[in-house]
This record gives C-alpha cells, structure tokens and sequence, in this order.
C-alpha cells in the first residue's frame, strides 16, 4: 500500500526541525522531526521508529499536517463527557444548599447527599449516584464540614439564661501519688569508700 505524500509545501526539513527546537510541547517536537525526516526522504518505518511511534500514527499525522500544517500537530482538546446538569441547574443546587432545608416540606434539619439526590431527581429528572451529588457539592465549593443543626424549636435566650444561672463545673480533682521514699526508689547514692572499692 501506498504512503501518503505529504502535499504541503510551505514547509522545508529544516523549517521544521527549527519548528520542533522551539516548541516547548515534546510530542509535536517529536511529530514535526518525523515529517522532516520523511521530507528528507527517509522511510516512513525509519522515520516513525525514530520519533518512537507506530508506521501508522505518523500515517494520520501526515493526513494532519497536509489538512492544517504546523497547527495541525498539536493535540486537540477532550471535551470529556458532557455534565449531567446545567449551568442553571447547579447554580439552583446551590441556592437549595446555601438556603438550607425547610423541616415542613422537606423533613430535613440539614441536607445529606441522600436528600439532595431525591430532590435533583424530583426537580429535574436527573438521577445520581450518592457520590456524584458529592462531587457535584465539590465543584460547587461545598465540604462536608458543616455547622451543628439547629433544632426548630430550641430557644436561643432559654441556652443563654441557662449557661449564666448553672454552676460552673470544676474538673475532678485528684489525688497525688504519694512520694516513695528514697530507700525504696533508689534516691541519691554515697560515694563508696576507698576501702570497699578494693
């Protein structure tokens, strides 16, 4: 079978190897030193083997190069796979999180992921997986750490009345350890005489 030519002819060998000294990208570095050795009419086997890829990458690499020249060999963006919810979609999650649950309509003190992800179903027909709504809250700077719920019916003045009027409570006191006495805890030591050295 037939190699591509490479058509285009605004490009020497050495424009391109030139090309490939300057860009700071090391794979279309390697991508323009295989074209210019193919220009300089090595084959494309050799020329592929030196640039460390395979015959037929340097093939649709060629199909690049003539369709877009230089541009043509850089690598192009992913765009990944689409986000299960939009925009307006996150930013509502957002609100519902920064905003807090409703006891009376949503029976909840505070959000789990769990009611979240009922909640997005229900709202938009979207279903998730605990952890995605988890990541959803990631992307939207959202942590776990949150502050303590607040009960619906706890009285804020009733805690502070509370805190001022009860006895303050002093930690336990203990007893100290008693002392061991020196014979028995191997106080200070004589010095020996002379005489039992020996």
């Amino acid at each position: 079978m037939a190699a591509v030519a490479i058509t285009r002819t605004d490009h020497t060998s050495v424009e391109l190897r030139g090309e490939a000294a300057r860009t700071k990208n090391a794979r279309k570095s390697r991508r323009l030193l295989a074209l210019a050795l193919v220009l300089d009419g090595h084959s494309r086997t050799t020329a592929a083997e030196a640039c460390a890829m395979d015959r037929q990458t340097l093939c649709d690499w060629v199909h690049r190069y003539n369709e877009d020249g230089i541009a043509g060999l850089s690598d192009r963006d992913h765009p990944g796979r689409p986000r299960h919810l939009s925009a307006e979609q996150e930013a509502d999650v957002d609100a519902w999180v920064e905003q807090g649950p409703d006891l009376a309509k949503d029976g909840v003190v505070r959000w789990r992921r769990a009611d979240l992800r009922e909640r997005i179903k229900t709202r938009f027909g979207v279903v998730f997986h605990v952890r995605s709504v988890g990541k959803v809250l990631r992307r939207l700077n959202f942590r776990r750490i949150s502050v303590r719920p607040q009960h619906p019916q706890s009285d804020p003045a009733a805690q502070d009345i509370f805190k001022k009027t009860s006895p303050i409570s002093r930690a336990p006191q203990y007893r100290k350890a008693p002392r061991a006495s020196p014979s028995r805890s191997g106080g200070k030591m004589k010095r020996a005489s002379a005489s039992k050295a020996r």
